[in-house]
């Protein structure tokens, strides 16, 4: 734990939507322009194994916030209602859960919010949130976005992207120099979908030669694509170049939050925490999406992996890389940790503070953590050497070596050699799930088919769950 402070530090906590890990130069990618995020991994420690819950939006940030699973949250799937936009009625879907927000607030903190919400009823201000700037919805155009200011509706002409960091930027003028710390959660809808004409073209010139080697299209898309709803398939290069110039967009915005801690000497009093709700394939696999590009619902690791780079000047190791498993599940412990302050529900969740990895590097020698997952129906559990993937109740079920096939090209599910260790990683995970798992809210038992949710989970009313609309 750190080392006690007269004032708790600020904390920024930038959150980007569908951004999968290979999508910044810091993780090897030599193709698209991040500086920022990259010195930003330069003064901190970058995760090479962190893992969303869910791997679609809602789910994976409400899992984010309360340190609970789909199956004990209750959002299963992106929300497609009950956001409470002008034609939507509106959910408080997290009502009566405790976020971390919430123990920031009754701990002194002033907590912002600038960006994507997404949770449910985004007119009102929740989970300890004072400042309140949001998306009426959860995603759409880049220009006109459908957003909440002041309690109403607003259509903004800029780019939103920098509209998000402008506000952003406003909340840090009305904390900074006060006695309390504050929180800001800046939450992007770059570079969620749509792609095509949709960016500042500074941006977009900066691809077009651009080869796109580290998103390789295959000739055939992946046989449970849905290839009907997302231009990738039949327009790729046009989406890859909006694709990217989105990241760059949102990094350079993340420069000028960066700028200006430096310019108001808050650096050493702020922690800065980067990562993005869930992966996503721009081709890879032969899919274009996350979890539900494909139904069945996919767990490919493009899919759950997420970028994860925490920084916090001369308080944290700087220039450091930690390959230990971690998933969304164990952000809201850790955070609490780093900060000093309990969660008196701790005990019946299911991450761990990860801490001393933090601090120290490596933690885990022995290989034998292993994060688990769940979309729905599907559930996976996954260490360093293998994954096993199970789909409630008729399959197709999915088993990888990924010493072997790192790509998770070859599902090995039917080969003899492996029957006894798939047998045992489908006890650990039911197990695991047992433990967790509400039932009267459990995914594996809800329909959920990757077109949206729109109604709280355990009703089973015709349409909660919805299959054709955009995804």
């Amino acid at each position: 734990m750190m080392e006690q402070q007269k004032k708790k530090p600020n904390v920024v906590f930038i959150l980007t939507d569908d951004q999968g890990f290979w999508s910044l130069g810091c993780y090897g990618n030599q193709e698209i322009q991040t500086p920022n995020l990259d010195r930003l991994a330069e003064s901190g420690v970058r995760f090479d194994n962190f893992y969303c819950v869910s791997p679609v939006c809602s789910p994976a940030r409400a899992s984010l916030l309360t340190g609970r699973i789909p199956s004990q949250h209750g959002i299963h799937d992106y929300l497609s209602g009950g956001n409470g936009g002008k034609t939507q009625s509106a959910i408080e879907y997290l009502k009566g859960q405790t976020g971390y927000t919430d123990i920031l607030a009754e701990n002194g903190y002033t907590c912002g919010l600038s960006g994507k919400w997404h949770l449910g009823d985004g007119l009102h201000p929740q989970k300890g949130f004072s400042f309140w700037y949001t998306h009426q919805k959860g995603g759409g155009p880049y220009y006109q976005a459908p957003m909440i200011r002041d309690g109403k509706y607003v259509t903004e002409s800029h780019y939103i992207t920098d509209v998000i960091t402008d506000e952003a930027l406003k909340f840090i003028d009305l904390e900074k120099g006060k006695e309390k710390p504050f929180y800001l959660s800046v939450h992007y809808t770059a570079p969620h979908s749509p792609w095509i004409d949709c960016h500042p073209k500074k941006y977009t010139d900066l691809y077009e030669n651009c080869e796109f080697n580290s998103c390789p299209q295959r000739k055939k898309p992946h046989p449970w694509a849905k290839t009907d709803v997302v231009p990738g398939y039949f327009r790729p290069r046009e989406c890859l170049i909006g694709y990217f110039a989105a990241v760059t967009a949102m990094d350079d915005n993340v420069g000028r939050i960066l700028d200006k801690l430096e310019q108001e000497n808050l650096m050493e009093d702020t922690l800065i925490i980067f990562s993005s709700d869930n992966g996503f394939n721009c081709g890879h696999h032969g899919i274009w999406g996350k979890g539900n590009g494909t139904f069945p619902l996919n767990l490919y690791d493009s899919s759950v992996k997420v970028p994860l780079i925490i920084s916090h000047r001369n308080h944290i190791p700087e220039g450091s890389v930690c390959s230990d498993m971690c998933s969304g599940y164990d952000f809201m412990p850790t955070l609490l940790d780093y900060l000093g302050m309990d969660n008196p529900e701790a005990d019946s969740l299911p991450g761990r503070s990860f801490l001393p990895s933090l601090m120290e590097g490596d933690q885990q020698k022995d290989g034998t953590v292993v994060v688990f997952d769940e979309y729905g129906p599907a559930r996976m559990i996954r260490n360093r050497k293998y994954k096993y993937i199970h789909r409630i109740p008729y399959g197709p079920d999915e088993f990888y070596d990924l010493e072997k096939d790192p790509g998770e090209d070859e599902n090995r599910i039917g080969d003899e050699e492996y029957r006894p260790l798939i047998a045992d990683m489908k006890r650990q995970m039911e197990e695991w799930f047992l433990k967790y798992v509400n039932p009267e809210i459990d995914g594996s038992r809800e329909p959920v088919l990757g077109g949206g949710q729109q109604e709280r989970a355990g009703l089973w009313g015709p349409g909660m769950y919805v299959y054709n609309e955009n995804i």
